[in-house]
């Protein structure tokens, strides 16, 4: 199989409204019974993931926090890939009553119309951070961290390149992972400006674009889809 790895985004690409159902599941078997390897790609942060995806033993890495953190099922391994989170931009976000607010391991998350405190903030402290949107999602990572240099640090541990890699997503913060790989693929849900840059744009949404996907892939190997070279990703996580 010419693309033996699949990494998928999570929300708006796999589950719909927040679950993930059966007919994924059984097609993310079919795939790996076939010889494919398992990636997800995702913005959340790995705690709120295991409470809401009960199948994450289907992927062979995941790829948490926007690219900040690498996580192995099989064995509950983690690794953060870049600096932690702010504490002194956390609080001051607090303070400033930013809501919803979250913090992960690196990753810091809220809302918009809060992009304009956050990046206020980080000026007043000098922080070398970056704002990545998604969907309305605030995210802030240090620069230079993104879905693509967490999934380049994952393919690194798998011994893989990223020409082997069909990809898939819905949202913003997907263009960085889409590029890089073999083939780019889009929800038929996803944003507009996913959409005109894909290779390819599935006729169904979120779980079943993913079905529709892995079917043919296993069917015809996307060999319609000639497979593009992509440039790596110019700036590589601190490891």
């Amino acid at each position: 199989m010419r693309h033996s790895v699949l990494a998928c985004d999570y929300d708006g690409t796999l589950p719909h409204n927040g679950v993930l159902d059966d007919a994924t599941a059984a097609a993310l078997d079919r795939f790996r019974a076939s010889g494919g390897r398992l990636l997800m790609v995702t913005g959340r942060e790995l705690p709120d993931l295991q409470s809401v995806c009960k199948v994450l033993d289907r992927f062979e890495w995941i790829v948490a926090e926007n690219g900040a953190l690498l996580y192995r099922p099989s064995d509950n391994f983690s690794k953060l890939l870049c600096p932690p989170a702010s504490a002194e931009l956390a609080q001051k976000l607090g303070e400033a009553q930013a809501q919803p607010l979250s913090v992960g391991r690196t990753i810091m998350a809220t809302r918009q119309p809060y992009e304009t405190l956050v990046i206020k903030l980080i000026k007043e402290l000098g922080l070398e951070l970056q704002v990545i949107f998604n969907k309305g999602a605030v995210m802030v990572l240090p620069t230079g961290v993104n879905k693509a240099t967490g999934l380049c640090a994952a393919l690194k541990e798998m011994n893989v390149a990223p020409d082997d890699v069909v990809a898939i997503g819905d949202a913003e913060n997907d263009h960085a992972f889409l590029s890089i790989c073999s083939i780019g693929v889009a929800v038929s849900n996803a944003l507009p400006m996913l959409k005109e840059r894909a290779d390819l744009v599935t006729q169904r949404a979120r779980g079943a674009g993913v079905i529709e996907l892995i079917d043919r892939i296993l069917a015809t190997d996307l060999a319609e889809i000639p497979a593009r070279t992509k440039a790596p990703p110019a700036v590589q996580p601190v490891t």
